[in-house]
């Protein structure tokens, strides 16, 4: 049933009970049903003509997210310091693995004027390419890692991370032991990302913190600057997130304790 909700895409935004059995391979009884209950949560609204668009619940946990969530919590303060220190154009990225992509889920303007980056908020952006995304590639287990070579080494190889599983490992292993990543050009042309992985407390990757700079902005200077405030940013972001875990319970010990 949930995967009903895999179909809505900008490309095919509406969808009919008859279409979505024809792809689940399910009787159209079965997708009504389906149907049925998405809607009455309010993940689903009916439309005319019998068709069906993603509905308003769906609003109110993106809200909740934007509330809660909290990698985003520690991390908004932390972009907003951060951006006063790019040159003008820049953008910065809160990011986080998404199956075998990369989504952004927060985004910073700087001062002046703004051009359009492709890490948009909620679009899903390759695993392969960008510092945004290298650098959390470069932090999923060996295990993931190796799936993900056997899956799609002819991408991995024009991305130039390497040609075989033991040049991809190293590749990755150069990242990590630097701490971050900077590319030029991966994603937009005239472009530069910076970024930095944000770990939790057993070093598994939870996102990215990256800078997006006008590649004519972006010299050698500029780039070791904002790559170790990019890097000093990332550990911010962890310690308060940690902070948060342990006060979170503090205060509900508290609170129990006044009951």
């Amino acid at each position: 049933m949930l995967a009903v909700l895999e179909f809505f895409t900008i490309d095919k935004p509406e969808w009919t009970v008859e279409e979505a059995a024809a792809r689940l391979g399910v009787s159209t009884a079965t997708a009504y049903r389906y149907f049925k209950r998405l809607t009455k949560v309010g993940l689903l609204s009916p439309l005319a003509g019998a068709h069906y668009s993603l509905g308003p619940a769906i609003i109110q946990m993106d809200r909740q997210i934007q509330i809660c969530d909290p990698m985003l919590r520690a991390a908004r303060p932390v972009m907003i310091d951060l951006i006063q220190y790019a040159p003008e154009g820049s953008t910065m990225l809160l990011s986080r693995p998404f199956h075998d992509c990369v989504m952004c889920v927060h985004q910073v303007l700087g001062h002046g004027p703004q051009q359009p980056v492709s890490y948009e908020r909620g679009r899903l952006m390759p695993l392969f390419r960008g510092a945004t995304s290298t650098i959390i590639l470069a932090h999923l287990s060996p295990r993931h890692l190796k799936s993900l070579f056997k899956r799609h080494s002819a991408e991995i190889a024009n991305a130039g991370l390497g040609k075989t599983w033991d040049q991809f490992r190293s590749t990755l292993a150069g990242f990590r032991r630097a701490g971050g990543c900077i590319t030029r050009g991966d994603i937009d042309s005239g472009r530069v990302g910076i970024a930095a992985p944000i770990l939790d407390s057993n070093g598994a990757i939870l996102g990215s913190l990256s800078f997006v700079l006008l590649q004519a902005k972006a010299d050698e200077a500029i780039t070791g600057r904002l790559f170790s405030l990019t890097c000093a940013g990332a550990r911010e972001i962890e310690r308060a997130m940690a902070d948060e875990t342990v006060v979170r319970p503090a205060r509900m010990k508290m609170a129990l304790r006044a009951v």
